[in-house]
């Protein structure tokens, strides 16, 4: 298993931009179309988040919506009240760019350490390319395919709690 140490290490030796600390507290809501949640970064800053995601192994496109908002606790107050929280994350996320896509080596509250290479499309290309791409930064960065995960953070603290 290589170390998040090292990965940051390569990460930054390759990224054009970086590192950026984001904290995160992300909370999750019924949702039946997809995910929903909250992204609360201060007191005066979060972003409503709707998003899909295929859960399997490996590349997999994703849709996404975000609302910013200045009113993270009350927004999140009205949403537990509407749908029912269902989960909680939270992270610290070490941000780096290379080329187009964003590497994000995460410190997950409860679960430990995970990396997430988002490769931002253009409009019309495919996802194979994505995918070819993020898989030359795996190699790069020394991930091997058997170190991938098929679910959200969310998703496996759940199960986690459930044992």
């Amino acid at each position: 298993m290589t170390s998040l140490a090292g990965i940051t290490e390569r990460a930054a030796a390759v990224a054009d931009q970086g590192p950026t600390l984001i904290v995160q507290d992300d909370a999750f809501y019924q949702c039946p179309s997809g995910r929903l949640k909250l992204r609360v970064f201060s007191e005066a800053e979060g972003e409503l988040i709707f998003y899909r995601r295929a859960d399997q192994t490996g590349p997999k496109e994703s849709f996404y919506v975000r609302t910013p908002t200045a009113c993270p606790e009350s927004l999140g107050n009205t949403l537990a009240l509407a749908y029912g929280e269902i989960g909680r994350v939270k992270k610290r996320r070490t941000l780096f760019i290379v080329g187009r896509t964003r590497v994000h080596l995460d410190v997950v509250e409860g679960l430990g350490e995970f990396v997430e290479l988002e490769v931002v499309l253009r409009d019309g290309e495919s996802a194979e390319e994505g995918a070819r791409e993020a898989k030359q930064l795996m190699s790069t960065l020394g991930i091997d395919a058997s170190q991938l995960i098929d679910r959200a953070y969310v998703d496996l603290l759940a199960e986690q709690s459930r044992r």
